[in-house]
């Protein structure tokens, strides 16, 4: 990683925050924490080297609020949004909006490292179809079964993989399986290039094979 790259960690929960901030600084990262949104605006323009982990639910201005201000300012720093249970709705909508990934609470420690390592090294203006032209996204995406098409729609929709199963009559272990299997049919590496691909490819396949 770079030495001048820092780690912007943004939680209103205190001990979740320096739980968060001792996990990155025992891995290595240079770690700056915050208390809200409105803390890590108010200290100015963050180093160009860096990323940035935010709740996605907090007091005051929530992490969609961030992802909103961060494209208006041009504060180009990939971001990870943490979503507690309940909140992958509103976790995929961040992607949406530009984060790099999400991680669902509770999570486990070799996550958070591995996405702030991927995060470090993503060249954060590296263009969306990085992951495939639109052409190689629909082959990918023809490949897929029609169940493992019926759990992506329901990954598209920020449905945890209880509400998918029960919507599908299958076990939760199933859909584990077809997220797996989707997952590397597709080449994806984490959900939020998934859901990229898929924005991607939405113009060119019909309403109904997303």
């Amino acid at each position: 990683m770079q030495a001048s790259a820092v780690v912007h960690v943004i939680d209103d929960d205190a001990a979740a925050r320096d739980s968060l901030s001792f996990l990155l600084e025992s891995s290595g990262f240079k770690v700056e924490t915050y208390a809200s949104v409105e803390d890590f605006l108010a200290r100015g323009s963050p180093a160009a080297h860096g990323c940035v982990i935010t709740d996605v639910c907090m007091r005051g201005a929530t992490g969609l609020d961030l992802l909103t201000i961060m494209k208006r300012e041009s504060i180009h720093l990939p971001v990870i949004v943490i979503s507690g249970r309940g909140n992958i709705r509103m976790a995929v909508e961040a992607i949406r909006m530009g984060a790099l990934d999400f991680i669902e609470k509770p999570f486990f420690e070799d996550d958070i490292v591995a996405a702030v390592t991927l995060a470090l090294e993503r060249n954060v203006r590296a263009a969306p179809a990085q992951d495939g032209s639109r052409a190689e996204i629909v082959r990918r995406m023809s490949l897929l079964s029609g169940r493992e098409r019926d759990v992506l729609k329901g990954l598209l929709a920020g449905q945890p993989n209880k509400i998918i199963a029960h919507r599908l009559g299958i076990s939760p272990r199933t859909v584990e399986i077809h997220r797996a299997n989707l997952m590397n049919k597709m080449q994806a590496d984490t959900l939020s290039s998934l859901v990229t691909m898929a924005i991607l490819a939405k113009g060119h396949l019909d309403a109904e094979d997303l």
